[in-house]
């Protein structure tokens, strides 16, 4: 029998929300694993696995612009602000796109927005590979963003419907180290290409990439079972999308969303300036190498969702914010085996943190999950794009120090919501 609420039961805090909601009996295990997805199951590699390959894919397009960020600058006599447009353009396309391919998942499918959206950004990739002026990057970037809307609105929504409670929280954190072995994936290619071909060549081969990932991630998804359409009818929408506002943890949830993605691609923006010049003084090669620091993510991701059970969402969440502030307070050093734990730091407090606050956007979520999501994502990649190119600024003023202070000031933000998100109530599920 599935789970309803009960509407007699007080509310509790959240480590109890946590606990209760795999509580449920033998007789409605049976019933739910009839359709839910399970872990050691058939369905769930292949749902793992597609699922990874689109955060792969999502990730290396999105991020393999960043090391080369110095090329562009030299190629096109662009300031650092400037060149970090080339991923700000993509990522606010995304925080656009998103509000409307969310609901349009909704009504239409999960699988097919997916799809279609893993193979258009694999094309606007490679058209950009091609592209001689700057305008024409920016615009093939815009594009790519727009097209990934599809992908990074959706993922969440599809294994928070398809896959067991239970297994929700570690899917989530699977999903999430594909995305962090993309950005990985992304960053080393066209960084150590670049080097040695150009930045026309590294880019061609990331779409490539793309293109094949698009068609493993087809193949392999396994067809919804618990997807129901719903009306695209704008009243609807606007109903559905003041209740997200109504719920008191979301809108904290949205702008934590905002204050990570906006501190991580802060700090991977110009941190590639500051290793090309002194004391540090590396080549565009050793820059694309040190981008193995997103392997934490493979680890502290998972890792965050089997806490989160034990610990609570709220505790898991500020212990993977201090650990970026930690990661952050040791790349102040000039010393290369100081600086490189702490960007390691911060990588896996990253995808940590993201982990733990995309799964608790579908846990609060009571309807319209596709829509929430896609609130969540929207300030996740609106932050990327305006405390990215805010960096720059910074950057230019202040130096390495000015970056590291404003990033700082917003982790700091984060860690009082994340506070104050801990101590929410909530409604436990209960099953009869």
């Amino acid at each position: 029998m599935a789970p309803v609420v009960n509407k007699s039961a007080a509310l509790h805090s959240e480590n109890l929300a946590d606990e209760d909601d795999s509580l449920v009996s033998p007789t409605d295990n049976n019933a739910i694993n009839k359709t839910y997805i399970t872990r050691g199951t058939r369905q769930f590699t292949h749902a793992t696995l597609a699922l990874f390959c689109a955060g792969l894919s999502t990730f290396a397009v999105l991020y393999c612009v960043q090391p080369i960020l110095p090329v562009f600058s030299e190629n096109f006599h662009l300031t650092p602000a400037q060149s970090s447009l080339s991923l700000s353009v993509t990522t606010v396309m995304m925080a656009l796109g998103m509000l409307v391919t969310g609901p349009v998942s909704d009504a239409v499918g999960r699988k097919s927005v997916m799809s279609v959206s893993l193979l258009l950004a694999a094309i606007f990739t490679l058209a950009c590979s091609a592209m001689s002026s700057w305008e024409g990057v920016l615009a093939m970037r815009a594009l790519t963003g727009l097209a990934l809307s599809g992908v990074a609105a959706v993922a969440m929504t599809w294994l928070s419907e398809e896959l067991h409670p239970v297994f929700l929280s570690f899917s989530m954190g699977l999903y999430i180290s594909g995305n962090s072995i993309g950005g990985l994936t992304g960053r080393l290619s066209t960084g150590i290409l670049a080097d040695h071909f150009s930045w026309h060549v590294s880019l061609c081969l990331v779409g490539l990439f793309a293109l094949i990932a698009a068609g493993l991630f087809f193949r392999l998804l396994p067809p919804s079972q618990h997807f129901r359409p719903s009306s695209l009818h704008p009243h609807k929408l606007l109903v559905n999308f003041m209740f997200q506002w109504r719920d008191t943890g979301l809108p904290m949830l949205f702008l934590v969303g905002f204050i990570l993605m906006g501190s991580f691609v802060t700090l991977f923006n110009y941190v590639s300036y500051r290793f090309l010049s002194a004391p540090f003084s590396l080549s565009q090669t050793v820059v694309g190498l040190l981008s193995v620091v997103y392997l934490t993510g493979t680890y502290s991701s998972p890792r965050a969702g089997i806490m989160t059970p034990r610990y609570g969402r709220g505790v898991v969440l500020m212990a993977s914010l201090g650990l970026m502030l930690a990661g952050l307070l040791a790349t102040q050093f000039t010393s290369l085996f100081l600086v490189l734990p702490g960007l390691m730091l911060f990588a896996a407090g990253f995808f940590a943190a993201h982990s733990v606050a995309s799964s608790w956007v579908g846990h609060r979520a009571r309807r319209a999950r596709g829509q929430a999501s896609s609130l969540y994502l929207f300030f996740y990649y609106f932050g990327s794009s305006v405390a990215g190119t805010l960096g720059g600024v910074f950057w230019n003023s202040y130096g390495w120090l000015g970056v590291s202070g404003f990033i700082a000031v917003m982790l700091t933000g984060g860690l009082l919501l994340a506070n104050k998100l801990r101590k929410i109530p909530v409604l436990v599920k209960k099953v009869r």
